[in-house]
């Protein structure tokens, strides 16, 4: 019986053959597959990361230029922000919040009702002498 694997698996394996040196790392415990797979998928086959596993190539300060890669898509996301945006969002949450937190208030106030309990009742009545 074969084995159909996920397409994005069957082109990661394609691109692994054009790049043999991933095979080494894996091996040597470097790093594995599920790093490789997550970072291709992330990155795409043409990213400036892939230049060192090539035939020819030597996998040097690759970590640094990973690294150095996230930071530029980080302030890519930060820079490409709506301010405005990002605040109607915000208030959107908060607005979920309170209201969450008055359920839970409503609910919590049935309870103490139902134990025969008021908001103005303690259990336990402490007087300072």
């Amino acid at each position: 019986m074969e084995k159909h694997l996920h397409p994005s698996v069957e082109k990661f394996k394609q691109f692994v053959k054009k790049h043999p040196k991933i095979i080494q790392e894996v091996r040597n415990g470097q790093k594995t597959w599920k790093e490789f797979y997550e970072d291709w998928y992330l990155f795409g086959e043409d990213d400036e990361i892939w230049e060192a596993y090539k035939q020819n190539q030597e996998p040097i300060k690759r970590k640094e230029k990973s690294s150095n890669r996230w930071i530029e898509k980080i302030a890519n996301v930060i820079q490409n922000m709506d301010a405005n945006e990002v605040q109607k969002h915000l208030a959107s949450v908060q607005q979920a919040i309170d209201a969450i937190q008055n359920i839970i208030t409503q609910f919590q106030g049935n309870e103490k009702q139902h134990m025969g309990i008021t908001k103005d009742e303690h259990p336990f009545s402490f007087r300072k002498d």
